[in-house]
């Protein structure tokens, strides 16, 4: 079943541009220069109920545009948008309560209430039922192992602690649809991984449809199977990760031990990365790895190799520079 649907979606932001100073100020009272900037260009998207999707692109290309447009938070300039069967900018409240938002750069917290007080006060907003309240509340506590934490004040927690706070705060009243913007900004690489084991569980148990937008391609490919690509507005992929990253991570790095010193060059395409008389690491097109490899092994003794993926920070790079239109588009 279809939950998330959107058919040539559409936002236009104005904005008004003066010049600095007394001067300016006076100036823009008889004349104001309008600037348009399109956020979303004529945006399509279904999304499955269970899905776990990401979406990526570079900053100002639409993403947190397109969060809000799901939630209510603004309208769109233009087109159709259905969440669950409902129109988001309505804002009803039987909308409202089958849904939740995580932002990692706001809280949906009060500092100064401990996580436990903020929980109860979700209780009653969303009329969630005391047994159905314990039992989920005891459910998350025992995911997160966060019991320790449930009666400090929200601002004594550390960034770590507190999202995974905010998490259990937006799943507590058992959402169909979660909306995750940057949920892992800022979190150290022990927290990161925990935030993701969190969420693959709860995509599991409870069958909650994820949107998740972040920068740290870590997230995207540890958890979804489905990628969205958005840059400056408009939709430049949507289908399988692993299609796109077999089509855009087109390197491997080869680094070589050598059991006596050598100033072997390969006879291939390569950029040399390191090289010393023990030591070579190259930057190879996968195509040539395996003729690279053959011969190095012909020539050199060699005490040890290593085979890595080309690093995520160019495969991604390269995926937003892409001038070639919409690279691949699965039909959902």
């Amino acid at each position: 079943m279809v939950v998330i649907k959107t058919e040539n979606l559409t936002k236009i932001y104005t904005r008004f541009e003066k010049e600095a100073g007394l001067k300016g100020s006076i100036k823009s009272l008889f004349h104001r220069e309008k600037i348009t900037k399109t956020a979303l260009n004529r945006f399509d998207l279904k999304i499955e109920e269970g899905e776990f999707v990401g979406l990526i692109g570079p900053n100002g290309a639409g993403k947190t545009t397109l969060m809000k447009i799901l939630t209510g938070i603004i309208s769109p300039t233009a087109g159709n948008v259905s969440v669950l069967g409902y129109v988001p900018s309505e804002l009803k409240n039987a909308y409202k309560k089958q849904f939740a938002i995580v932002m990692g750069q706001k809280s949906q917290l009060f500092q100064e209430l401990s996580a436990a007080d903020t929980f109860l006060l979700l209780k009653e907003i969303y009329d969630i039922p005391d047994t159905e309240y314990r039992k989920s509340l005891d459910y998350f506590i025992d995911l997160f192992s966060v019991s320790e934490y449930l009666n400090v004040q929200v601002r004594t927690l550390s960034l770590g602690e507190r999202m995974k706070m905010e998490l259990i705060a937006a799943l507590l009243h058992n959402p169909k649809i979660l909306f995750l913007d940057e949920p892992t900004i800022g979190l150290d690489a022990v927290a990161q991984k925990q935030i993701r084991s969190f969420l693959k569980e709860v995509n599991r148990d409870k069958g909650t449809t994820i949107l998740l937008t972040s920068h740290y391609m870590d997230d995207i490919k540890s958890l979804c199977k489905r990628c969205v690509v958005i840059n400056r507005g408009c939709k430049i992929y949507d289908g399988s990760l692993d299609m796109l990253f077999e089509r855009y991570q087109t390197h491997k790095l080869i680094t070589v031990s050598f059991s006596e010193a050598t100033d072997y060059i390969p006879h291939f395409n390569a950029v040399i990365v390191e090289q010393n008389p023990f030591k070579l690491s190259l930057m190879v097109h996968s195509k040539d790895a395996r003729c690279i490899l053959t011969e190095m092994l012909r020539e050199c003794e060699i005490s040890d190799i290593s085979i890595e993926a080309e690093d995520i920070g160019n495969v991604v790079e390269r995926i937003y520079s892409d001038k070639g239109g919409i690279l691949y588009e699965e039909v959902h």
